[in-house]
């Protein structure tokens, strides 16, 4: 470099590949992710066939290899055959959301509904064991594999690794919004590396928000093909029109970038949005949360099967628990407060009380302290707080006598927080959408950071909640929440 020459403080891929910035391995992090995610499908799925087949065909070991060894290998091809027909290896699918364990859960589902005909048509007498048996098993270790492997993910993208290079283009408005939210959530797996203007500028001459807007939004798929960006986010902007998105799609065809547009509807996601191609127009159909049906039923028979066996499980630590409470202070083991639930329905709320007796008469006297967040009354170090409540706050375990609220119906095990009588008395008409599916004992709320969120976010992802509903999306918040109470994260 010449003496006085300007070093670019933002040199694209192609650059930092040419310059020994990043490697080529760096840039293929997607594909050894699917390879490893694919081994530990094929070593988990072994290994639960293979302890299932030697344990009980070790009873019958003058017919082994044809009652067991068979079956065993069977199963084997026919669960990794089901993970690749339902797509549950695509690299689209893998570190994120809720839809990777969706796809896994439908696989194993086909498996087990094949090995149910299999069996019927071979009348074999041990199918039961492997549909039963083997398959639940097979689920309970490749999900916990798969969870265990995002979460060593997630931590390189924290650190700035596994991230996909991201050009954005659309108007400085929308493009804004989406450099904030990849911020703030580098889980995702996307860094924006450069933005396209209508007019080629930002909010700061080249920079928008300390990304360089590298040219017009006519100039995308040039810059893409000389700079190796792996995804091309088109945020909404009148420049946009049928013609010029299908003429981008076509420029962009014979790259390794991916193309995403950003919909209106920027909050709705998830199992409601399908996309339709009617006289050749693709169309972004919406369909209507799903607030009854088959799968609520489902969701009601877990809640209440659930509740009873936690309850079951966890009955010797409340009992402990209640016993420390009525002996660190005066009062009752039991809070029982009025809460709000489905459809504005008022229901009675079970806690351990963590406070000292008579804590909401002397609430007035501390409201201008409050550090809670909109409509929710908080502080960090309450001076009401027993010393035994402050521990059972911060790992949740007051809140476990809810499950006798979900046991009854009141409440369900994952839903939105239930809000005091007053707080629902203040919402409008879009917040009061959080009524419209029962409370839950835990959410999206509670694993995105609890009392520290702002107000809106936490009444966004309650709505988000309502709106994007899914058997999975419960599945992965309960799992979610287990690693939350453990740290404490956001309870005071």
């Amino acid at each position: 470099m010449r003496q006085g020459e300007l070093v670019d403080p933002f040199p694209s891929a192609r650059e930092r590949l040419a310059n020994g910035a990043i490697s080529r391995p760096a840039i293929d992090w997607e594909q050894r992710y699917r390879r490893t995610v694919i081994a530990s499908d094929t070593v988990a799925t072994a290994f639960v066939v293979a302890a299932i087949g030697i344990f009980f065909g070790a009873r019958d070991a003058a017919n082994w290899h044809e009652k067991w060894g068979i079956l065993a290998f069977g199963t084997e091809l026919l669960v990794l055959g089901a993970l690749a027909v339902s797509r549950a290896w695509a690299p689209a699918a893998l570190g994120e959301g809720a839809e990777e364990f969706r796809r896994l859960g439908r696989s194993l589902f086909t498996a087990a509904v094949v090995l149910a005909l299999g069996g019927i048509a071979l009348t074999s007498r041990n199918i039961k064991l492997w549909i039963f048996v083997a398959i639940p098993a097979i689920a309970l270790v490749t999900m916990t594999a798969r969870y265990l492997l995002r979460l060593s993910l997630h931590k390189q993208r924290t650190e700035g690794k596994c991230l996909r290079p991201v050009l954005a283009a659309g108007s400085p408005a929308t493009v804004r919004d989406l450099i904030a939210r990849v911020r703030k959530f580098p889980h995702l797996g996307w860094r924006v590396e450069a933005v396209c203007t209508p007019d080629g500028l930002g909010s700061d001459g080249d920079h928008l928000d300390g990304v360089p807007v590298v040219g017009r939004l006519a100039d995308v798929a040039g810059h893409v093909r000389r700079d190796g960006y792996r995804v091309v986010a088109v945020t909404p902007d009148p420049h946009w029109s049928p013609d010029q998105l299908q003429r981008l799609a076509w420029n962009l065809e014979g790259s390794d970038a991916e193309m995403v547009v950003a919909p209106v509807l920027m909050e709705v996601a998830g199992p409601r949005l399908h996309v339709d191609a009617v006289l050749g127009i693709p169309l972004l159909r919406v369909s209507m949360p799903a607030f009854t049906g088959v799968r609520r039923a489902v969701k009601e028979a877990v809640d209440r099967m659930g509740a009873a066996l936690l309850l079951v499980l966890f009955a010797p630590l409340m009992v402990l628990v209640g016993l420390l409470v009525l002996a660190d202070s005066r009062g009752g083991a039991f809070y029982r407060q009025r809460r709000v639930g489905k459809d504005g329905r008022e229901f009675t709320i079970l806690k351990f009380r963590t406070m000292v007796a008579g804590a909401d008469r002397v609430r007035a006297e501390l409201a201008d302290r409050n550090e809670g967040a909109g409509l929710l009354f908080k502080l960090r170090r309450d001076p009401r707080v027993t010393r035994v409540g402050a521990v059972l706050r911060r790992h949740s375990i007051d809140e476990l006598p809810q499950l006798f609220n979900v046991l009854t119906g009141s409440m369900s095990l994952v839903g939105p927080r239930p809000p005091l009588p007053e707080e629902s008395a203040a919402y409008g008409p879009d917040i009061r959408r959080r009524l419209l599916v029962k409370p839950g004992l835990t959410g999206l709320w509670q694993i995105s950071g609890r009392s520290d969120l702002p107000w809106e976010e936490a009444v966004r992802l309650d709505l988000r909640y309502v709106e994007d509903w899914s058997l999975a999306l419960d599945a992965v918040i309960l799992w979610k929440t287990l690693r939350v109470v453990l740290r404490g994260q956001g309870a005071y």
